[in-house]
């Protein structure tokens, strides 16, 4: 059967989107640990399952911050700030939130979220449509007819559902060629250059003539004199930063979806939301 509806959280991107978002909010359990955030992902992963209806949900998450592309570079997100110092305890408690609805987490060690969701969406999209709920640009490259990606905007349940045609609409590329904008242009968040001189316009403009850095690089005489330096000068970090910016979609996960069906334990999860003040909540879920 192939109408299941499979939600794949990009856990942290929900994670610190509700902890900015809720900040203000000095909402704490009686032992004085912070939950604002954990209250704001619960909100948000309650709208998203409001909003799509999925039949199954995962979570997966960043385990650490030393992965293989640390390894390739090692630049790679070293311009990311600490975690606030009130989030931090909230790691673990998200988790615990996430266990208790019958939501698997999913991470594993040297790999990126990106990578477990990009191996998760290749390989479910066989059994129904994927939706990734992210904030993550660079998750547009999984893309497929049967993989749609989900940017959060801002507010609730405000979203941007990226599938072949809008990809196309919105973008002017094709799911493989976010890699390989990324590749020419870098990406100042994860803080990987790709090719001095080269911006999204034009990057936008090679990709569209030639289709990808292989296809620009086979035709370089035809390039102007200014683009063709600025490629010939950095092309080492042209090849680094594609291959930084490509999810890894073989990522050796155990996961059977019969454990990722949705369906919220009321009984047993509301002992667990009054504890970390979160009851109220479940008045949003149906």
């Amino acid at each position: 059967m192939n109408d299941k509806k499979i939600l794949i959280v990009d856990g942290m991107a929900l994670l610190f989107r509700a902890y900015f978002a809720q900040n203000y909010d000095f909402r704490r359990t009686a032992d004085g640990t912070p939950t604002n955030a954990i209250y704001g992902f619960t909100q948000y992963l309650f709208d998203a399952i409001n909003t799509f209806e999925p039949s199954h949900v995962i979570c997966c998450w960043d385990m650490g911050s030393k992965t293989f592309r640390t390894d390739l570079y090692v630049g790679y997100k070293a311009n990311r700030p600490e975690a606030p110092m009130e989030l931090i305890p909230q790691f673990s408690l998200v988790k615990e939130i996430v266990a208790a609805m019958g939501i698997p987490n999913i991470g594993i060690e040297g790999y990126e979220a990106d990578d477990c969701i990009g191996s998760l969406s290749r390989r479910l999209c066989a059994d129904g449509h994927v939706f990734v709920l992210t904030g993550d640009q660079d998750m547009l490259q999984l893309v497929s007819d049967r993989i749609h990606v989900v940017i959060m905007k801002k507010g609730r349940s405000n979203y941007a559902v990226y599938d072949l045609v809008y990809l196309k609409t919105e973008k002017g590329i094709l799911p493989h060629q976010v890699v390989e904008m990324k590749g020419l242009t870098g990406d100042t968040s994860d803080n990987y250059p790709g090719v001095k001189g080269i911006g999204e316009k034009t990057a936008l403009k090679l990709l569209l003539e030639f289709e990808s850095i292989d296809g620009i690089l086979e035709n370089l005489d035809s390039l102007s004199q200014n683009i063709k330096s600025k490629i010939e000068n950095d092309l080492e970090m042209l090849h680094l930063s594609r291959t930084l910016a490509r999810i890894h979609d073989d990522v050796p996960i155990e996961c059977n979806l019969e454990e990722c069906l949705w369906a919220l334990p009321v009984d047993s999860v509301k002992p667990v939301f009054d504890q970390y003040r979160l009851g109220s909540l479940l008045k949003l879920i149906s």
